[in-house]
């Protein structure tokens, strides 16, 4: 039967031997391992950032380019259409010079050319229609001055003060922009004669 202080003494030895060889240098790599991981994962983390930045700079260029293409294109019609306006006045100009009573007397001829001028501005008004351009209605409107420009104001018993009375030029707008006001004349309100004295209307018998 063995002795009791060998095998006390065989157990201490026992738990003096170390790890395995080579598991020390396993753990080393382990723990390098992991932090290249933690390494990686975060440069991916930072390159994911920047893509992210310039994807959305991109983005942004494109749309500013875009912007900038549209907003020329639509200058350069504003502009065509702006020019036209001139040729719609003159059409008008011309039929409002011909009074009713002189045109039941103009000779056949002559007649043709004024419906020729006629229908050359109604075609020109459907085109501006199906292009967004239409015309302001400002006779008998509040006076507004992103539609209108006052060229003179006139006392007027028929329109209260503020409202335009007449139109010397036509307006337009093309989408929601203003492609020209119309130039109008606006009311002060009734003339200092037509208005009444206070206490006119009053009944003052008894």
């Amino acid at each position: 039967m063995s002795d009791p202080k060998d095998r006390d003494e065989e157990l201490e030895a026992a738990n003096d031997i170390g790890p395995p060889d080579g598991e020390d240098e396993l753990q080393s790599d382990i723990v390098r391992e992991a932090a290249r991981i933690a390494e990686l994962t975060a440069e991916i983390a930072q390159l994911k950032e920047r893509y992210l930045r310039a994807a959305a700079e991109t983005e942004n260029v494109r749309k500013r380019a875009e912007r900038e293409k549209n907003d020329a294109a639509q200058f350069a019609f504003q502009r065509f259409a702006r020019d036209l306006l001139s040729v719609v006045d003159n059409f008008s100009r011309a039929l409002d010079a011909i009074k009713p009573e002189a045109r039941a007397g103009l000779p056949p001829a002559v007649a043709a050319v004024v419906e020729g001028i006629e229908a050359t501005q109604r075609e020109m008004m459907a085109i501006f229609e199906r292009h967004g351009i239409k015309r302001i209605d400002a006779k008998g409107q509040r006076f507004n001055a992103n539609l209108h420009q006052a060229i003179a104001e006139m006392p007027s018993a028929e329109f209260p003060a503020g409202t335009v009375v007449d139109v010397a030029q036509t307006g337009y707008t093309v989408g929601e922009r203003l492609l020209r006001p119309a130039m109008v004349m606006v009311s002060s309100g009734p003339a200092a004669g037509d208005r009444q004295a206070p206490g006119a209307n009053v009944d003052t018998s008894i």
